[in-house]
């Protein structure tokens, strides 16, 4: 492929990823691939090309564009040697002219930025968007952090996360022996740390009620030492059904899994109630923390969905606390820094559940946010969260 040609292609899958966030369509990778599939005759050079571009223009522009040629032409104001590669050749985009629709800069979505934590100044919104890196999660049932530090010597050590280890970003880790064994998963910091929060012992009942794959379950099968009750819940059965098996290369063979009915969850966990020690609910929610990983998220967000996601965060709450024993705990954790989403609907839960106290966390990381704990990028290092742990009366 021609230069001029790369442009183009990032241009028509860019077309592709506005259409997708605009319909609910798929996400921008799976575009991708699709697009790449069906022109083998772009090589490994061509295609990283054109993921660099594509990528640099959705990660530049936090409003939907109108279209991929906006999109594409907002970055090209800002680079005058890709601007010269609007060249109207055969396989090229056509040249720019002065009036050309153009996508403006910006982090975060206008629409949006009133919504967010108070701790999330400008300086912290350009963090959003900055690069992540690559964190490990050490499994205890199978190894100890010392063990795994002679297996990835580019690793650093976290400061708080004694099981926590940082990579360069794209290290391959699934190729790596204590990857394919089960002594690592691929984990962010922020993610351990709500994990310990929920000071799983062994020998509890815990519940991870939102498991998705599973992620968070296994870090708390590890704090439990593979001894207790571990059950992970999920109303989609397509992410609930990889648990298995990363529990087996995890040897963590005690978790049982549940897959709920979305609206009738209340009769499925009804054996639970009011047996759990400990009740993770990690929340559907607008994934405002995690931009920099996935930048396209932002075109998908509108205020309706964010409506929807800060009511299914509710309904969930309210499920979820009959599950919790007596002296027992609630964990709410969200990857989103809106207040809707977090201490605001914290304080709604409380107002409607009487008997339940937020348990300050002492944990280094994050800030006071309401009864609850905020991370961000720019402060701490990891992924966006809220969370908060509450104790039943």
């Amino acid at each position: 492929m021609t230069p001029a040609a790369r442009v183009q292609a990032a241009i028509d899958i860019l077309d592709e990823i506005i259409a997708a966030a605009r319909d609910g369509g798929p996400a921008a990778d799976t575009l991708i691939a699709r697009y790449f599939k069906a022109r083998r005759y772009a090589g490994s050079k061509d295609r990283r090309a054109v993921r660099d571009l594509l990528y640099d223009a959705v990660r530049r522009t936090a409003d939907r564009p109108a279209d991929g040629r906006a999109a594409m032409a907002g970055l090209a104001r800002e680079r005058p040697e890709l601007a010269r590669l609007f060249d109207g050749s055969s396989h090229g985009p056509a040249p720019l002219k002065p009036d050309d629709p153009a996508s403006e800069a910006s982090i975060v979505p206008a629409w949006i930025k009133p919504l967010l934590a108070n701790l999330l100044t400008e300086a912290e919104q350009q963090a959003l968007l900055e690069r992540a890196p690559l964190d490990l999660r050490v499994n205890t049932l199978k190894s100890g952090a010392g063990d795994c530090l002679g297996e990835f010597p580019e690793g650093t050590p976290l400061d708080h996360l004694p099981d926590a280890l940082r990579l360069p970003e794209g290290f391959p880790v699934e190729l790596t022996d204590a990857w394919k064994s089960g002594q690592v998963e691929v984990q962010d910091a922020g993610s351990q740390i709500i994990s310990m929060a929920c000071e799983a012992q062994p020998g509890m009942t815990v519940i991870d009620l939102c498991a998705g794959a599973g992620g968070k379950t296994l870090a708390l099968a590890a704090a439990m030492e593979g001894r207790g009750r571990l059950v992970a819940c999920d109303a989609i059965r397509s992410r609930l059904s990889r648990l298995p098996e990363r529990a087996g290369r995890a040897g963590a063979h005690f978790i049982e899994t549940l897959l709920l009915d979305q609206g009738k969850e209340i009769e499925k966990l009804a054996p639970l109630a009011g047996l759990a020690d400990i009740v993770l609910v990690d929340a559907p929610c607008s994934g405002t923390g995690t931009w920099r990983r996935n930048p396209e998220a932002r075109w998908r967000l509108t205020p309706q969905r964010l409506e929807r996601l800060v009511s299914e965060q509710a309904r969930i709450l309210d499920f979820a606390a009959p599950l919790v024993a007596p002296g027992g705990r609630l964990v709410y954790a969200v990857c989103a820094l809106t207040t809707q989403e977090g201490s605001g609907q914290i304080d709604a839960f409380i107002a409607r559940h009487p008997g339940w106290t937020p348990v300050l966390q002492h944990i280094p990381p994050g800030r006071s946010c309401g009864h609850g704990v905020l991370l961000t990028p720019a402060h701490d290092g990891t992924d966006g969260f809220f969370f908060v742990v509450l104790k039943k009366a």
